[in-house]
């Protein structure tokens, strides 16, 4: 296979080796997946170990969309306090979800045990950290209703996050014991392997142009060949494109971006000592967390505009870790990149049955890690007889967003603009 640009950090420091293979015959399988992101990968290695045959399309390499451009956060649920979630999901999927959700990291990592995936696996948690009284208040909120369902959630006191987190920039913070941090392109890569020693197959370069249906068969058309399935599942999120009418337009599209530094030494050593990643309740949600090279990452909504080493995101993140971590002195960047995400309008992904035995889980709204691999083993429960009144979440019935495209101008004007803000 020809060389290729990397798209993050993690696609070059990623031990795990990157799987290409190319389409070169017409195929018949139980169904087909497009997209080699989490819920690709984990759809083809849940059904490959119920049995069933399945072959994998990626348009371009494992991890080209979010799998392999995030920042690697294992966290629990959704961005939504589990007591919304309940409010919008009714009682009968409100508490079936958050507890399956609420589990997805274990789930993560039990799979990342089980196959000895290599991807820089932290356990130490993830903290949500209060960016003023306002969050705090909001933390506490959230705490409450974990401690009633017995999650091992714990607040902290702004003393308390500050000796976690090296600053005494944040008004407090939930330590989520549940979770922790990965190299996300790792694992990515590490579930394609598991699922192709499971007897998946998996073909890169190889774009789905057309869904044809053909009796009780779906036929699958790329450039390279023809893969006909009983089943096809699309597991694009919010890298979908016009391959199916309308899917696209389901959600609205932001941008997240990261910087990384260089390898830090003893300078450092006092931010996030225990490798906790850290995401903030900002309006434009901010991130920080240490990779397995003692790197620093940084990140918010957003494209980079710029590179690494010049240019608005550059200065921005530059000026934010100053500002946070003032003893640490200058830094300098060893990457810059983003990605996109799916947010729908109530932050709750979807799964729909876009036609008889064509399935989309979708709309994820930034917890691709977790989401899209307990959505895999969803769809694989689903093609092999699962009730549908086991689902997580209930199917429902494909609504656009008609203001999307322009909600997500603005979006990224304001996330522009924050960066010009808090870059001077």
């Amino acid at each position: 296979m020809p060389a290729r640009n990397a798209i993050s950090l993690w696609d070059t420091s990623a031990k795990e080796v990157d799987y290409q293979a190319p389409l070169d015959v017409d195929t018949t399988v139980d169904v087909a997946i497009v997209g080699g992101g989490f819920t690709g990968l984990s759809t083809a290695l849940h059904c490959a170990e119920k049995g069933l045959s399945a072959h994998v399309l990626e348009a371009e390499h494992l991890g080209y969309g979010g799998s392999g451009r995030n920042c690697g956060l294992v966290n629990a649920a959704l961005w939504l306090p589990p007591q919304d979630v309940r409010a919008q999901l009714g009682p009968t999927y409100g508490p079936r979800f958050i507890k399956k959700f609420g589990n997805g990291p274990e789930y993560v990592f039990s799979l990342i045990e089980k196959h000895q995936m290599q991807c820089e696996v932290t356990r130490s948690g993830t903290i949500h950290a209060a960016h003023g009284p306002k969050g705090f208040v909001e933390l506490q909120g959230r705490h409450k209703e974990w401690q009633r369902l017995g999650e091992p959630v714990d607040l902290l006191t702004r003393d308390e996050v500050s000796q976690m987190i090296g600053t005494d920039h944040f008004h407090g913070g939930l330590l989520d014991h549940r979770c922790g941090t990965i190299n996300p392109m790792g694992y990515c890569r590490g579930l394609a392997r598991a699922a192709v020693g499971a007897g998946a197959r998996i073909s890169t370069g190889a774009r789905a142009t057309r869904l044809l249906r053909d009796g009780e068969m779906w036929k699958v058309e790329t450039p390279q060949g023809v893969v006909t399935a009983k089943a096809v599942v699309l597991g694009t999120n919010a890298y979908t494109d016009d391959l199916w009418p309308d899917l696209n337009r389901i959600f609205t599209m932001i941008h997240y971006f990261q910087l990384a530094t260089i390898p830090l030494g003893p300078e450092a050593d006092h931010i996030l000592p225990g490798k906790q990643g850290l995401w903030d309740t900002g309006q434009i949600m901010f991130n920080i967390r240490r990779d397995a090279f003692n790197r620093l990452l940084v990140g918010s909504m957003g494209k980079v505009v710029g590179k690494k080493d010049r240019g608005l995101s550059h200065r921005w993140a530059k000026k934010q870790l100053a500002r946070i971590f003032p003893s640490l002195g200058p830094v300098e960047f060893d990457e810059a990149w983003h990605g996109q995400i799916a947010m729908t309008p109530d932050h709750l992904p979807r799964i729909y049955e876009l036609e008889t035995n064509l399935f989309t889980p979708i709309g994820y709204n930034g917890r691709g890690i977790t989401t899209g691999t307990m959505f895999g083993e969803t769809m694989a429960g689903l093609l092999t007889g699962m009730d549908r009144a086991d689902l997580p979440l209930p199917m429902t019935e494909l609504q656009t967003v008609p203001s999307a495209p322009i909600v997500s101008r603005i979006y990224q004007t304001a996330f522009t603009a924050n960066q010009i803000l808090k870059a001077i």
